[in-house]
């Protein structure tokens, strides 16, 4: 190995900083009584859209989760205006996931005097917004 294959290339502390990092702003409703998978599906369609087009989407959806996705989202611009005094026109929805909350384990009365169990299921709904566009 020679000696120019030996030496790295190190980035200058003025090209680090020269790129400043988008601040991302996020709300989260926890334990909410759905699937995460249905909570999922209503948030991948306002994924990297403007905040305030999300919430026309969001509006006018049929399914439940669409309500809760609301109020978080909502919610992530308030703290992004509030705290971080960004404007609301720029805001764009950089994060939207549904992620597994606990499992409440139920049971039912089965067939030949055995219980069944249900599972029903909860989940965390996380929306963040930064300013860009």
């Amino acid at each position: 190995m020679t000696d120019e294959q030996k030496i790295k290339k190190v980035k200058t502390p003025a090209a680090v900083s020269a790129a400043p990092a988008a601040v991302l702003v996020s709300a989260e409703a926890k334990m909410v009584r759905m699937s995460p998978l249905k909570a999922g599906r209503v948030l991948k369609l306002i994924r990297g859209k403007k905040a305030a087009e999300g919430l026309t989407i969001l509006r006018f959806l049929p399914q439940s989760a669409a309500r809760y996705a609301e109020k978080v989202l909502k919610s992530a611009i308030a703290n992004a205006e509030h705290n971080n005094q960004l404007s609301r026109d720029k805001l764009v929805v950089a994060q939207a996931v549904a992620n597994n909350g606990s499992l409440l384990k139920r049971w039912r009365a089965g067939g030949k005097g055995r219980a069944m169990r249900i599972k029903k299921y909860t989940t965390h709904i996380k929306i963040a917004v930064r300013e860009g566009r």
